[in-house]
């Protein structure tokens, strides 16, 4: 899966010009909590986040006046609130480079630039979420299994054969390390083949079943 299958393509932009209170009214009408800066060619040149604008709102306790207040927010532009090294990722990168990348520098969206620094897109942590989902087919019920599995070349086509030999039906399929014990997984799930059944048959393979559950098509996706 690539960054540009996630993406929202041609994101709403804005200019180092654009006024403080234009920039908040676009994301609280959109619901977005970023924005990317370009200049007038629409390359990218910085990023806003709601936070910084949030940040530089007075204080309720401020002792100026609404009409004071109005025109010194009316003269502050992006260009002052901006993030102007913006970390940034490309339409064929994958989606966990993305992922890592937000992860690493601690942030919830990524400008998507071609390689003219053009801006063509922006995903963020929500739409990797979403990835996450897909990756597990949440769109799709059946009986989700998963599996403690010896570190060993062979242990998936093992796997893979003996469903296909009970006639059943794997819908996805995902490996993953634990850190923590050491232990190495996979996730599964499949349909068509008993509960009871497809776990007396993994055990006899040496896996061991750590969880097994009927899951339902859920309603987030």
């Amino acid at each position: 899966m690539f960054v540009r299958d996630r993406m929202t393509p041609s994101p709403v932009t804005i200019t180092p010009k654009t006024p403080f209170q234009d920039a908040l009214k676009t994301m609280q009408e959109h619901g977005f909590r970023r924005l990317p800066v370009v200049d007038d060619t629409g390359k990218l040149i910085g990023i806003v986040a709601e936070r910084d604008l949030l940040y530089a709102s007075p204080s309720p306790a401020t002792s100026l006046s609404i009409w004071e207040l109005n025109y010194l927010l009316s003269k502050l532009k992006i260009e002052r609130l901006m993030t102007k090294n913006v970390v940034t990722t490309t339409p064929d990168a994958l989606i966990e480079d993305a992922a890592c990348l937000m992860v690493e520098h601690k942030i919830g969206a990524l400008p998507v630039v071609d390689q003219d620094n053009h801006v063509v897109g922006i995903i963020t942590e929500t739409d990797i979420f979403k990835s996450f989902v897909n990756v597990y087919r949440g769109d799709r019920s059946g009986l989700r299994l998963t599996l403690k599995v010896p570190d060993r070349k062979g242990v998936l086509a093992e796997l893979s054969q003996a469903i296909f030999d009970m006639d059943g039906d794997i819908v996805s399929i995902s490996s993953f390390y634990n850190e923590k014990t050491d232990d190495y997984g996979l996730v599964i799930k499949v349909k068509g083949i008993g509960k009871d059944q497809l776990i007396d048959k993994i055990e006899a393979l040496g896996d061991q079943v750590i969880d097994a559950r009927e899951v339902e098509y859920p309603v987030c996706l």
